[in-house]
């Protein structure tokens, strides 16, 4: 389902494609290191944490530039969020499993809540009213 055109809305030929593919990378990142974790490996594997990184700073540069308020809306907040959880995930080794999980779910959340909810920015309601 496309977006709905907002003011200030940006699109080009082929960006749905695009993030299909980047959201699919991104998904072979975030099994690569689960499935790290899952084995007891001592440490992400490198080249899933990078595939999972980069896709996922793709999709969110495609989002921020398409919608100049994304950042300011539950959805690019979230991401925000999730990138400091990220950071501890590769700083503390004893939290990683429990902060994967953690990271997994709350991105599950966010990426599945309705739209009405995700694209509202703080202090504001569904209509736009100040609260």
């Amino acid at each position: 389902m496309a977006p709905t055109p907002s003011f200030g809305y940006r699109d080009f030929p082929g960006r749905r494609w695009l993030v299909v593919a980047l959201r699919a990378a991104h998904l072979a990142g975030v099994v690569g290191v689960g499935g790290g974790l899952l084995i007891g490996s001592a440490a992400p594997g490198t080249g899933f944490v990078l595939l999972m990184v980069l896709s996922g700073l793709a999709m969110a540069g495609l989002d921020a530039w398409s919608n100049p308020l994304w950042l300011k809306e539950y959805a690019g907040l979230s991401l925000l969020a999730k990138f400091a959880l990220l950071g501890w995930f590769l700083a503390d080794a004893e939290a990683r499993p429990a902060l994967f999980w953690l990271i997994l779910v709350f991105s599950v959340i966010f990426a599945h809540a309705p739209a009405s909810f995700r694209h509202r920015c703080p202090g504001r309601t569904s209509e736009g009213d100040v609260t």
